[in-house]
Order: structure tokens, then C-alpha cells, then sequence
């Protein structure tokens, strides 16, 4: 994954009411209330340390978002080894790295926290973050970013509307809940980026950290709503993701130039992976001690050496390569 600005909207993510055990499937821990514990351990946690974590779960979500457009890349390059290697690590970056850190920060909660949180998500998105991108895209001469960031807008509107009406039959017992979102999947293809202006590039970097999170985040309150039963539920929150993950992540991947040669991209994954082994995740980790969180200081440097594992991989594959 590759460092970036912490996104606003998700500066509440340490603040809900409950959480759960991650697990590389998806699954949640099963055992009655587990998520209290967890939300217990969370709150006991030092600002700086949540902030971190918060930065951390941006990073593996979009790591994941990314890897597993290269290793598409990859395997139209007739590179299927190093296509696998994207979509292994893709995983590890999600299953891992990020539900570990979302256990430690206490993100998953009941449905209906569940819920309120991305209300405020896509409230801020749909009526704020979004809005300001295209508006700013259109006085640089970014129409074509203009015009994406405007329709995601829209989509964000309607995600909160159909959180909101999840919420109400959560809440109350009474009513359907909606159906969920289809995505018009995009395709991202390797090419240059298609904007100008460093402030709409800038934007476009934090738009994709925020899509990928919420993929991720979406798909874990998935598990949890399944998990009480709530089927109807869960689909909503997977057909939300899916939208978040293949239709607005890679229409910014289009317009931002992400996806390049898989050299290229190998080279771009080699020098993330050890920007985060030999200086983001020490740095966490030094940061946590010195706070008294060790529980989180331990799990950063558990995450900064399978970066450098991921470094070498990744290394190796690019020297292979011609």
C-alpha cells in the first residue's frame, strides 16, 4: 500500500458503540457479545494510536483496491505468476492487515451503529467531500474529473438514502429493506492519468483511499448483519460495496493513471511495501509504545515486517520480469 491523507469523513470510525473480530473469510467472532470486549479495548486506546490505525485501514483498502487492478494488468500482459502475486497480496492487505486494525479500533458494531456510521459517510460525502472535488475539478479544467466526482455525488445520496430506510426498519421492526445497489463496473485499463491539475490528482488519491475503506468496511458489516440474520441487510451492504469497490474506486483509477505497465507497477509496489516496512509502521509502532498501547505497537510491527516480505516478492517478481 502507499501512504496518503487521512480522509475526513472516517475520523469517526473509532467512535462507535460496539465492534467485532475480523477474520480472513469475512466471518465474525461468534460468541455472545465478543464485540464489547473488543469496544472495550478500543476506547482504552490513545488518540494517536486510533488516528494511526484510521491511516492504516486506508492504506490496506486501497492496497487491495490497487493490487487487485494490477494483477489484472498483469494477466493481460500474459504475466499470470505475477497477476497471482498482485491478488495474494491484495488479500493479505484486506484479510489481515485491515481487519486486524479494524478489530483494534473497534469498527464493526451492532447493525443499526453499523448504519449510523455510514450514514455519516455518505451524508458527507454526498453533500461536502464530493461536491468540493467537482467543483474544484471544473475552475482547474478537469471536466471529465467534474463530471465523475458530480455522479458519485449522486450515488452517495443514494446509498444514505437507503442506509437511512435500513435503519428505520432495524430500529423499529416494521418495513422492507431496500434492495440493494447494482455497479456499473468499470474497466481500468493501463494508461496515463486523464487530469491535469495537481489538486484534482490530489483529490482523486483521497476519493480512491475512501472507496476502497468503504469497501472493505461495507463488506464487514455484511458479515455481521449475517451473522444475526439479517440477510436483507447484508446484501444491501454488499451490493453497496460492490458499487464502492468496481464502479467509483476504478472510475477514479481511469481518470487518476493508476494502473501502468506491470513493471511499472511493480516498481510502484516495491517502493510502498518498503516505505511502509522501514519507516510508516515503525514509526506507528514506536509511537504506540511510547503511549502505552502495546497490543497495537506489536501489531504494527507485525505488519511492517510482512511488508517487507511483500517488498521482497514483489522485488523478485520485477526482476523476473521483461
Amino acid at each position: 500500500m502507499f501512504r496518503h491523507s487521512i480522509r475526513t469523513l472516517l475520523v469517526g470510525l473509532c467512535t462507535l458503540s460496539a465492534a467485532s473480530q475480523a477474520a480472513p473469510a469475512l466471518a465474525l467472532a461468534t460468541s455472545a457479545e465478543p464485540h464489547q470486549a473488543t469496544h472495550a479495548a478500543a476506547r482504552a486506546l490513545r488518540p494517536q494510536t486510533l488516528a494511526d490505525l484510521t491511516t492504516t485501514m486506508q492504506g490496506e483498502g486501497f492496497a487491495h483496491a490497487a493490487y487487485s487492478l494490477y494483477g489484472t494488468q498483469a494477466d493481460r500482459e500474459a504475466h499470470p505468476a505475477v497477476g497471482r502475486l498482485f491478488r495474494d497480496t491484495a488479500r493479505t492487505e484486506l484479510n489481515e492487515h485491515l481487519h486486524q486494525a479494524a478489530t483494534l479500533a473497534g469498527v464493526v458494531g451492532t447493525n443499526a451503529a453499523n448504519l449510523r456510521q455510514a450514514i455519516n459517510g455518505e451524508t458527507y460525502e454526498h453533500q461536502v467531500m464530493y461536491r468540493r472535488f467537482a467543483d474544484q475539478a471544473r475552475r482547474d479544467g478537469d471536466l471529465n474529473a467534474a463530471e465523475l466526482f458530480t455522479e458519485i455525488a449522486a450515488d452517495e445520496g443514494r446509498h444514505r438514502d437507503a442506509f437511512r430506510a435500513a435503519l428505520a426498519v432495524v430500529t423499529t421492526g416494521h418495513g422492507t429493506i431496500p434492495a440493494p445497489p447494482k455497479a456499473d463496473v468499470v474497466s481500468v485499463p493501463a494508461g496515463l492519468p486523464k487530469v491535469k491539475a495537481a489538486r484534482t490528482k490530489a483529490n482523486l488519491d483521497t476519493a480512491m483511499h475512501g472507496e476502497g475503506l468503504a469497501y472493505a468496511k461495507y463488506m464487514l458489516f455484511a458479515a455481521r448483519a449475517k451473522q444475526t440474520g439479517n440477510l436483507a441487510l447484508a446484501r444491501l451492504w454488499e451490493g453497496t460495496a460492490g458499487v464502492e469497490l468496481h464502479e467509483h474506486f476504478a472510475g477514479e483509477a481511469v481518470l487518476a493513471g493508476l494502473v501502468r505497465t506491470t513493471r511499472e507497477n511493480l516498481r510502484k509496489a516495491v517502493a510502498g511495501e518498503r516505505n511502509e516496512a522501514t519507516t510508516l509502521y515503525p514509526g506507528f509502532a514506536k509511537r504506540a509504545t511510547a503511549a502505552g498501547d502495546p497490543v497495537a505497537a506489536r501489531y504494527f510491527r507485525d505488519t511492517a515486517a510482512d511488508e517487507a516480505r511483500h517488498a521482497t516478492a514483489f522485488q523478485q517478481a520485477l526482476d523476473r520480469t521483461r
